[in-house]
Parts: C-alpha cells; sequence; structure tokens
C-alpha cells in the first residue's frame, strides 16, 4: 500500500519548494510530484548516490567500518586534543543541527564557518554595511512586473524559481504572469536565462561595480557623466534599463554568485543596494540574493541569533570573535592553522582551493554526511547521517528568509545530524572531565 505525503519540501536549492507530493511505497520514495530534475535525484534517486552505509575510521591508511559508539569515541578525541580546530559546511541540514553545531564550536574553542564564506558571504558583509531592502518570493510573485537577474542563472541553479516566484508565476496583481513582466538579465554569457529574457545586459568579466555605478548615475539623472561604453555595454542600454526600473510599479533584482565571487566581491552586493534605494525614490525595488544550498540561509540566521555573527565564527579565545578574512575557513587552512577539522554536510574535498585540500588532508578530519564525496577519501573518521528533508525532519530557511519546516518521509536506521552532534557535544564533555 502507497503512502501519500502532500506538501513536502525539496531539501534540494534555497527555493525550498513546499509543494511537493510525494509517493512512499516500501520505505522508498518512488515518485515527487511537481519536483525538479534536482530534487527528483535527491528524494526519488536517493540511494544512487554513493550512500556510506557505515561509520568508518581510518586505519593503517584505510577506512575500515566500525560502530557508531567508536566513531563517536574518536572523534571526540580528535577534538578534545585539537588546539585550533576548524568546523565547516553546515549548509545542508536542519537549524537545529546547526544550533547544536555552534555549541559544539564554543565547547572546543573552534573556528566554525558555513559555504556561504565561499558563495554569498560578500552579500552578508554587504547587508551589514548597507542593509537589504527585500520582501518574500511570495510578495514578488504577487507584484513584481519588472525582474532583473543579476549574475545568476536560475534555469539551472533554481529550476522551479522562474516558475513558482519570478518569470512566469501568476499572482495578485500580475495575472498574466510572464506577460505582465519584462525580465532583464545581467550576465558575463548568454544563459540559458538570458534567452528567456526580454533583454540581455552582457557586462565584461569582473566589471559589475562599474556598471552598477553607471546605472545608478542614469536613475539620478547623471547622465552626462556616463561613457559611451561602461563595462562592455553601450551608454544607451544602460539608460534603458535605467528607464525600465524607474517606472516598473514592483521591481526586484536577483543577484547571485556572478556578483557576489567576481572582482569588487562585497562591494557589488553594497552597490545592489544603494541602486534598490535609488529606484525606492521612484517606484518600489526590492533585492534578494539567490541563495545555493537549502538551508545555507538557516545557518546565518541561526549562528545570528546564537552568537551575532553570520560565519566564520572563534571561539579561540572564548567568546564569538568574526572578522572575514582572517577566521573563514580558506583563510585558515591558506596560512595552515587548523591541526584538525569536523565537516559536517559540505564538501571543501570539491569545491576548495588546492592548497587548502592539502591542508586539509595532512590533518585528522571528521565528516558527517550522508553521501560520500572526495572529502570521504581525505577523511580520518566518517559518520554517515540522514538526509533531512527525507529521513530526517528539521527546520530550514528558504533564500527570503522565511523559515520552513521540512517533514520526515521515510524511516531510516541512522541518526540525524542534529543526534550525531548532540552525541558528540556529551562525549566531548565527558573526556575533558577526565
Amino acid at each position: 500500500m502507497a503512502d501519500v505525503i502532500k506538501d513536502a519540501i525539496c531539501s534540494f536549492c534555497g527555493t525550498l519548494c513546499d509543494d511537493i507530493t510525494v509517493t512512499v511505497e516500501d520505505n522508498k520514495i518512488t515518485n515527487a510530484e511537481r519536483a525538479c530534475i534536482l530534487g527528483q535525484s535527491k528524494m526519488v534517486g536517493m540511494f544512487e548516490h554513493g550512500r556510506i552505509e557505515s561509520p568508518m575510521i581510518r586505519k593503517n591508511g584505510e577506512l575500515v567500518e566500525v560502530s557508531y559508539e567508536d566513531a563517536i569515541d574518536k572523534a571526540a578525541n580528535i577534538l578534545v586534543n585539537s588546539n585550533r580546530t576548524l568546523s565547516y559546511g553546515w549548509a545542508s541540514t536542519s537549524c537545529e543541527a546547526i544550533k547544536k553545531g555552534i555549541e559544539l564550536a564554543e565547547e572546543t574553542r573552534s573556528v566554525i564557518d558555513s559555504t556561504a564564506n565561499v558563495c554569498h558571504g560578500p552579500s552578508a558583509l554587504a547587508i551589514q554595511e548597507k542593509g537589504l531592502p527585500t520582501a518574500s518570493v511570495g510578495q514578488m510573485k504577487n507584484r513584481a512586473d519588472v525582474i532583473v537577474f543579476w549574475g545568476c542563472n536560475p534555469v539551472h541553479a533554481h529550476p522551479r524559481h522562474m516558475g513558482r516566484y519570478s518569470s512566469y508565476a501568476k499572482g495578485f496583481f500580475t495575472k498574466k504572469g510572464r506577460k505582465d513582466r519584462k525580465i532583464v538579465t545581467v550576465d558575463v554569457r548568454n544563459t540559458d536565462t538570458a534567452k528567456l529574457s526580454d533583454k540581455l545586459i552582457q557586462v565584461e568579466q569582473g566589471k559589475d561595480l562599474l556598471l552598477l555605478t553607471a546605472l545608478r548615475s542614469a536613475i539620478n539623472e547623471n547622465d552626462d557623466v556616463i561613457p559611451d561604453n561602461v563595462a562592455g555595454v553601450p551608454k544607451e542600454d544602460i539608460l534603458e534599463v535605467a528607464d525600465t526600473l524607474k517606472n516598473a510599479n514592483f521591481s526586484c533584482i536577483f543577484f547571485g554568485m556572478g556578483t557576489t565571487q567576481s572582482r569588487s566581491k562585497y562591494k557589488n552586493g553594497d552597490a545592489v543596494s544603494s541602486l534598490v534605494a535609488d529606484l525606492n525614490q521612484h517606484s518600489k525595488c526590492v533585492m534578494l540574493s539567490m541563495r545555493g544550498h537549502y538551508n545555507v540561509a538557516g545557518f546565518g540566521q541561526t549562528a545570528l541569533w546564537e552568537v551575532g555573527f553570520p560565519m566564520a565564527i572563534d571561539f579561540s579565545h572564548g567568546y564569538a570573535y568574526y572578522n572575514p578574512g582572517e577566521t573563514g575557513a580558506n583563510d585558515l587552512l591558506y596560512r595552515g592553522e587548523p591541526d584538525a577539522a569536523l565537516i559536517a554536510a559540505g564538501d571543501p574535498g570539491s569545491h576548495f582551493p588546492q592548497k587548502a585540500v592539502r591542508h586539509l588532508a595532512k590533518i585528522p578530519l571528521i565528516q558527517i554526511d550522508p553521501f560520500e564525496n572526495p572529502t570521504t577519501h581525505i577523511a580520518d573518521v566518517v559518520i554517515p547521517a540522514a538526509v533531512v528533508g527525507v529521513e530526517a525532519e528539521g527546520t530550514a530557511y528558504r533564500m527570503d528568509n522565511i523559515p520552513l519546516r521540512m517533514k520526515k518521509l521515510v524511516d531510516t536506521e541512522f541518526n540525524s545530524d542534529e543526534q550525531i552532534v548532540t552525541d558528540l557535544i556529551q562525549k566531548v564533555r565527558e573526556l575533558k572531565q577526565r
């Protein structure tokens, strides 16, 4: 007999689609109605991705299976005997697990950082400097008649975003969906998102800040200071986009890693925020960062209400210290500071620079993750976890910072990330008392 679960949440990307109808047969998901190809891969094809089947400890250069208790003991011993532990990842798990991860970092005087540091970390810095004039994606769906995709490609990164919340979504004031909207894409390439837009502004690599500044000049009627060509974009195109935005009823700017990880980094986000402030003198405009991992926004929110900082938090002095560029994961690894690492719900082995990964490979490394990945092959302790949003419930924050409760859809023998970290905290405290 099949069980049908309605309004399940897809825990893949920051869109956190909450309208999925899941069919479960023999404790296995056989269908995820309305999920995109990425969501289908995670929910229906979950067991095809190299599941870590048991805890493992590296002995004589090889990972060998051990009991869960032995893996916890070994991991706790590594943490207790470390002077400078790096805790990293935490973007693909629940807020409840993140809260426990922060508690563990404070207990062990570690540095804890999330994947935001290498994606939308600059956005957090920009928000601290200039603010975040934003709205929920529901408001954007209902009201936006002009949409700008700047340095992002939702067709591939967030496949249902355009259908649910932006380009094609039918809202209260946008009843005709795409016909009621004008779409502008700003990118270095003619992406698939650009091909579905009304206008492509093809900016030269690393020159987003120049274009943003020129656009602000046009919005503020300082056309005379704009050169004939800015960052590869003709002046007439800049003026056209400025006019479109000024005359919108409600516009929103979605910006991605093409903005945050190109030259000028957080200053690009600062300029987007300033552009939105300028536009709000003429019409209504909001902005939103296109978050990748499904709960990377949740790490920032959880860390903020726990210790007041969104990422790169250093507890080595006995209190929370925050200085991105100094206390970020890559910064520490480049300087060779960490003498141990805890990687939870992340994969620096795939995504970090070679020098950083080489240092990770030299030090004792603990991995907590449901699936095998390149980080597994340099880990000394591997602890498999339940998949949050499929095998464990928990809270996650959508890209617009709205918290949603994910359901447990199937049973599993694996512990949740929250339980694993709770057990680690208990074992660390026992060892410290001896």
